[in-house]
């Protein structure tokens, strides 16, 4: 797998914003368990790639976890209707408190911008899990798609939240 140049000129803008004009905007936040436990268990399953593969995508990423420059090609949907892209890792934070990536889109994907996967020990205990993404169409489908690939996009940070909070307690 190939790593190459990314298709949006805003590298990193996820990691401390803002995040840039021109493009649709996702903030998805979710409380997803307490404790240190339920955050390490969360954000390892965030850097190796293991949310997404039991959210139901196909991954193929060039290291075992998340680091600049991983390339990671990601799968979604069944059969003929199965979508296959590429991106790579932006940044990533193995912090304290604080774990996650973010990767950008790579040509020959339907769609241009960064998305980030982040994961929070809060001082309350509280483990929070956020995803942030600004993008825009690449391709005359994903133009086409107009509105429904942001609520497609929503959607799917949802199911990420639900199972990483499934990931947290264990199941």
């Amino acid at each position: 797998m190939k790593t190459g140049t990314f298709t949006y000129r805003e590298v990193g803008a996820t990691r401390l914003g803002p995040l840039p004009d021109g493009y649709r905007h996702l903030r998805h936040r979710t409380t997803i368990g307490r404790g240190r436990p339920a955050f390490e268990a969360a954000g390892a399953a965030v850097t190796t790639f293991a949310l997404h593969r039991r959210s139901g995508a196909g991954v193929v990423a060039t290291t075992p976890r998340a680091e600049p420059g991983t390339g990671v090609r990601i799968s979604l949907g069944v059969g003929p209707l199965r979508a296959t892209v590429g991106c790579q890792v932006v940044w990533t934070a193995y912090e304290r408190d604080r774990t996650g990536f973010a990767y950008g889109t790579l040509a020959g994907h339907p769609e241009r911008g960064e998305e980030s996967f982040v994961v929070e020990l809060r001082e309350d205990g509280s483990v929070r899990f956020t995803v942030t993404a600004f993008s825009r169409p690449g391709r005359w489908y994903t133009r086409l798609g107009g509105p429904l690939v942001p609520v497609l996009q929503r959607a799917y940070a949802r199911r990420l939240g639900r199972t990483l909070a499934r990931i947290a307690r264990g199941a």
